[in-house]
């Protein structure tokens, strides 16, 4: 929950510095505004006329510092007593009923082209008047040798003067001391800096203290559906961002700010707004992991929890993703060339990262498949443990030496595994050998004695039972001795059979007989024989080489 709490943190600081920056930029330059994703015309306009945005941003700006000589040269008039007022109410009703969607506005030469019949207009907002909306209309214009320009139309300035008309601005001015109004940084009014740094937090913390007048009711609900109460101290952090965000729209609602200034507002609480709505993900994932953490609880829990885990992380990617993606485009970035290029780069990153991926894909199947569980007890070639984890890159196994053993997950996937765990019987399979002194008799005793001490064990399975005399061996006569055990895990079916052992140690001892010893006895001929045999080879050795041998005498 820390980490969370840190990354959105930074999140926070993150888009509030873009924030912060963005209307500055703008309001300050308004000749070098934004680069255009597309190429610029071999000839630059001064005052940023290029683009729909430039066009609007260079004009407000002008119109601000009451410089209306340079404003009259962004409308479509001729330069004429009045042109300057004009410009003046265009500034006024822009200010205070444009929408503050700049960042909407096209940022290219040739517009955002979404009438082709018209396509040297473009429609950068539309104002609520008396008579009903009025589209905010640019049109290119051809300038000659100076190339082709953005300017307010003319249809658009003929309705300006009525609209002006219907205004009835209450500027907050009048209310505060000089020193909070008149001072402006990157265009803001200073004031609205303490209250975004200052008033803001502060609103935030104090919005907690309502969890203590909802815990109430939320208990109300839970008791009803036969939840245990909780106690909340403090609304959840992604509630008190989204109640933020409704109270920063009523605001702009309620007040009359500039036009920047809204759009700076209005980009602060759509990025409030995006940031609550990620964390509230977050925290839906870690919900529903630890639901289904409970629901699956047993003998699976191991590998449930390493695949709940997995799918949390990879759903809270996708969200942070989502929220990126909606951020870039509150500031006029278009995500589409930073999704291709993402293309690109994860085809490349996928050839040099192959064993990674291979590894990576090894543990899904792994996981999906169920081959590998947390807990199980393998051998996996000459290596036998206990697995502790299974993560996307590797599994770890605790071997009977008690160390850790991390297995790349892509070369378990490649070979035989042994689950030992997994066995639902234990093999009893052992030779009883048994001396040659041994009689027929007593090996009949023995291994019917045998056969009825399997059959009197409850953990013996007695379909499986097998005690048959079944050869004569080198040293000893062999009893073999066969059944499957049922036993709950290794050191149970020890126990089971050492007391089996034992059993038939005992009906050994009391059919009269004894347990052989790998011996083995030399019968050596007497001497005279000895002494017979040693003539009768060197007489054939003689034969073979064509020399006469001694006669052999016997006696």
């Amino acid at each position: 929950m820390k980490a969370t709490r840190a990354l959105l943190a930074l999140a926070v600081g993150f888009t509030i510095a873009l924030v912060l920056h963005a209307p500055v930029a703008r309001a300050q330059a308004p000749a070098s505004h934004v680069a255009s994703t597309q190429p610029a015309e071999p000839v630059k306009d001064a005052l940023g006329r290029e683009t729909p945005r430039g066009t609007v941003i260079g004009f407000m700006t002008a119109a601000r510092r009451s410089n209306f000589e340079a404003a009259v040269l962004y409308l479509n008039v001729s330069r004429e007593e009045g042109a300057s007022e004009l410009a003046h109410q265009l500034y006024a009703v822009l200010d205070t009923r444009l929408p503050a969607r700049l960042n909407e506005v096209s940022d290219r030469p040739e517009g955002s082209l979404t009438n082709l019949l018209k396509p040297d207009q473009d429609i950068v907002g539309a104002i609520e008047t008396n008579e009903g909306p009025l589209d905010i209309v640019v049109e290119r214009v051809n300038r000659g040798a100076a190339g082709s320009v953005w300017l307010f139309s003319r249809h658009t300035l003929d309705a300006i003067p009525r609209v002006y008309e219907e205004l009835h601005r209450v500027s907050i001015d009048a209310f505060l001391p000089r020193f909070l109004t008149r001072p402006r940084i990157g265009g803001i009014r200073f004031f609205e800096w303490i209250t975004f740094f200052v008033a803001i937090p502060l609103f935030y913390r104090a919005m907690g203290l309502f969890g203590l007048v909802i815990s109430p009711l939320v208990n109300v609900w839970r008791r009803r559906h036969g939840l245990p109460p909780h106690t909340w101290t403090s609304l959840p952090g992604p509630v008190r961002l989204l109640l933020l965000t409704l109270s920063i729209r009523w605001a702009l609602a309620s007040l009359d700010l500039p036009l920047f200034e809204r759009q700076f507002w209005f980009l602060t609480a759509r990025v409030s707004f995006t940031i609550g709505i990620v964390w509230l993900g977050l925290l839906a994932n870690e919900t529903g992991e630890r639901y289904l953490q409970r629901r699956h609880q047993g003998s699976t829990v191991g590998d449930t929890t390493a695949m709940l885990r997995l799918g949390r992380r990879v759903a809270d990617v996708l969200v942070l993703m989502v929220g990126v993606l909606l951020v870039l485009n509150y500031f006029g970035i278009d995500p589409t060339a930073a999704l291709a290029g993402l293309g690109i780069g994860g085809i490349a990153v996928a050839l040099s990262a192959q064993k990674t991926l291979e590894n990576v894909i090894g543990g899904l199947s792994i996981i999906f498949d169920k081959a590998v569980r947390v807990g199980d007890t393998l051998k996996v070639g000459d290596m036998a443990g206990t697995v502790e984890y299974i993560g996307l890159r590797s599994t770890r196994i605790r071997t009977v030496d008690r160390t850790i053993v991390s297995v790349p997950n892509g070369q378990i996937a490649n070979v035989n595994i042994e689950t030992l765990s997994a066995r639902d019987k234990f093999r009893f399979y052992h030779f009883v050998g048994l001396g040659y002194d041994t009689s027929a008799a007593q090996m009949r005793t023995i291994v019917a004695g045998v056969r009825d001490l399997l059959l009197r064990q409850p953990l013996v399975d007695d379909s499986s039972i097998r005690a048959r005399f079944i050869r004569l061996g080198p040293f000893s006569i062999d009893v073999e001795v066969f059944a499957y055990v049922f036993a709950r895990d290794w050191p149970h079916f020890l126990e089971v059979q050492e007391q089996l052992l034992l059993d038939v140690m005992d009906v050994v001892e009391r059919a009269g007989a004894t347990i052989a010893f790998p011996t083995q006895t030399l019968h050596l001929a007497d001497p005279e024989r000895r002494a017979i045999g040693s003539e009768s080879i060197r007489a054939l050795r003689a034969a073979r080489l064509g020399a006469p041998s001694a006669p052999v005498e016997r006696t």
